[in-house]
């Protein structure tokens, strides 16, 4: 699969937002708006997970450079760091950042 398959947009699973792809050469991994995940990859951007629980945001981490959104799947229970999407079209909301950070 191409990395522009691979990147495309979506309807999230969990608010119903309409997702644009990020433009920034990395992949869209959890809605702007509400911050939830599709738990579909086994590494970024491969699409390979079977699992295909949704993911909620449970809090913020640091990583190595960028501010990581840390969610955990509903249905499998794994653990998974997102870079947080802010120098791109439809960057993530502040907002819900924040209310992560407040449990919620």
């Amino acid at each position: 699969m191409s990395r522009g398959a691979e990147n495309t947009g979506f309807v999230c699973a969990h608010c119903g937002e309409r997702v644009q792809p990020l433009t920034n050469g990395s992949y869209r991994n959890h809605c702007p708006s509400c911050l939830y995940s599709l738990h579909v990859d086994e590494s970024p951007g491969d699409r390979r997970s079977r699992c295909r629980g949704l993911m909620e945001p449970i809090g913020l981490t640091r990583g190595k450079k960028h501010l990581q959104i840390l969610h955990r799947c509903l249905r499998c229970g794994e653990l998974r760091p997102n870079r947080i999407a802010d120098s791109t079209v439809q960057p993530d909301s502040i907002d819900a950042l924040v209310a992560v950070t407040r449990g919620g």
